[in-house]
């Protein structure tokens, strides 16, 4: 047999195998698409519509607005799918979950799909979730979870899941490892609700509530009657508990805010900060500053405007704008380099510290700390809140932990006196000699001191020449203390971009340089 006849044998074979393979294929493919088709159609036609005509996004539609065009993958499609004899499966087990990319990053998506058995948490789910924990973990990778359920599914208690961890467990092991996310999207309770306290970031949609348990358990165990939003709308944790950051009008705006928030972060703790290059901004002069802040440290100014102006335009993202006025706690791009900055805020309080204040900065300065964003703070405050409401609200313990917090602080650190640190309030924000500063600055006429002159001579009833030469004490202000080197340097306040931006430059070696994650020792007061 001639090698040509033989060839065209062999094709003939193959064509046929192929033939059979292709067919054998067939009704597998079939079986696979099905089972998929049963996923994707969530809680039915009907269910579906009547989110999309009240104009709230499902939450498969939720995670596609999270991510980048296109770039979903799903894992766990078919769990939920396997059910006992007369029982409907629950697809995808009422939890979309899979990896994306978020600006051209990787991240893992889990969204809890309210159609399904009200978004409850079955086994399958409960399984999926953890597994999201490990794999940002493993691959270190950020998380987001999207709420809107009921918490641990009741029937759960009847199928005998045995030992296993959670994923509550896992977000404890991922803190200061990975940035997370939780955005709540609906009625959010019991196990998926403590969801938001565990990770770094929470956001609410203005029509979500969460809660431990919903109004009528609440009314079943104490006989309180209560609705979903007074119990735990966002005016509530927002507002008042500060267990969730910011708000957002919508489901696609909120979804974007996560978006933004991570813009500021590295994938983990093992890699530097983002830095966007001089592209995004170099030296200038800030000649409106002076018309923003009064040289009076008496007059109230909102130092919001004051860091639009310092930041690269239109980077300034405020984290917990609504809870713990008295401080600004927010991210930004300096010169391309992404950096935190906490901010007395003269406008609420005069800047002192208070208890929600002082508690929002520590936690704020613990999770930019774990991911080595350097750290700018702006001092403007008369010291930690005084007064019988502050001493109860615990403003003391509150402010230890901010100071611990910043003592603790292992990223470049760059503090400025804006105009008054009285007291502890100036140890908070960072101004303590050989306490790790890259650069510590102050305005001129920045007054300092155990506690203003005028008030601390009053209470310590000091006769007329005490109280004119603690007055000229304080006078002395800055000049006095960078004569010591308390003080880097005095600046002109047009000259604050500028010389924080030099700050940047002198720690750049230290923020791009390889990273691992921080190893704590202690507690936080």
């Amino acid at each position: 047999m001639s090698d040509e006849m033989s060839d065209k044998m062999s094709d003939e074979m193959s064509d046929e195998i192929g033939d059979e393979n292709l067919h054998g294929w067939g009704p597998l493919l079939a079986a696979l698409t099905a089972k998929r088709s049963v996923a994707h159609a969530m809680g039915g036609a009907v269910k579906l519509e009547k989110r999309r005509a009240a104009g709230v996004l499902n939450a498969r539609e939720r995670i596609d607005t999270l991510l980048d065009p296109g770039s979903f993958r799903e894992i766990g499609t078919l769990a939920g799918n396997i059910v006992g004899e007369g029982e409907r499966p629950t697809p995808a087990d009422a939890f979309p979950a899979g990896f994306g990319l978020i600006h051209d990053r990787s991240v893992l998506v889990g969204a809890e799909d309210f159609t399904v058995m009200g978004g409850s948490i079955g086994l399958a789910a409960a399984d999926k979730r953890y597994r999201l924990t490990q794999l940002a973990a493993q691959e270190r990778v950020p998380l987001v979870f999207l709420l809107e359920g009921a918490g641990h599914r009741m029937s759960n208690a009847l199928k005998g899941h045995g030992r296993t961890p959670n994923d509550l467990q896992g977000l404890v092991d991922l803190s200061g490892l990975v940035p997370t996310v939780c955005v709540v999207l609906g009625p959010s309770a019991g196990h998926g609700a403590l969801a938001a306290p565990l990770m770094d970031f929470a956001i609410m949609e203005d029509s979500a509530s969460l809660f431990t348990a919903g109004p009528p358990l609440v009314e079943a165990a104490t006989g309180e009657k209560v609705d979903k939003h007074d119990l735990g709308g966002p005016s509530v944790h927002v507002n008042t508990s500060g267990v969730v950051h910011n708000r957002a009008a919508g489901d696609s705006e909120a979804l974007e805010v996560a978006r933004s928030y991570l813009r500021y972060f590295p994938q983990s703790a093992w890699e530097a900060p983002p830095n966007l290059g001089d592209e995004a901004g170099g030296e200038r002069r800030l000649d409106e500053i002076l018309a923003l802040i009064p040289p009076d440290s008496f007059k109230p100014y909102k130092m919001k405007r004051v860091l639009e102006c310092l930041v690269d335009e239109d980077s300034l993202f405020e984290v917990q704008p609504h809870f713990g006025a008295a401080i600004i706690t927010a991210l930004a791009f300096v010169g391309g380099q992404s950096v935190a900055i906490v901010a007395n805020d003269p406008s609420s309080k005069a800047g002192a510290l208070d208890s929600d204040a002082a508690n929002k900065a520590a936690r704020f300065i613990e999770v930019v700390g774990s991911f080595h964003l350097p750290v700018i703070f702006l001092a403007d405050n008369p010291g930690v809140q005084a007064g019988t409401k502050a001493e109860r609200e615990g403003a003391l313990r509150a402010a230890a932990r901010m100071f611990a917090a910043q003592r603790r602080l292992q990223s470049p650190k760059l503090h400025v006196t804006v105009r008054k640190a009285f007291g502890f309030g100036s140890s908070v924000m960072a101004m303590n000699p050989f306490d790790g500063q890259t650069l510590c600055v102050a305005f001129p006429g920045a007054t300092l001191g155990a506690m203003p002159a005028e008030s601390g001579g009053r209470a310590a009833k000091a006769v007329a020449s005490e109280q004119a030469e603690l007055d000229a004490l304080q006078a002395g202000g800055p000049f006095k203390v960078a004569a010591s080197l308390g003080f880097d340097e005095v600046i002109d306040p047009r000259e604050l971009r500028n010389v924080l931006l030099a700050g940047l430059r002198l720690a750049a070696a230290r923020t791009a340089s390889a990273k691992a994650p921080l190893g704590r020792v202690g507690l936080l007061p």
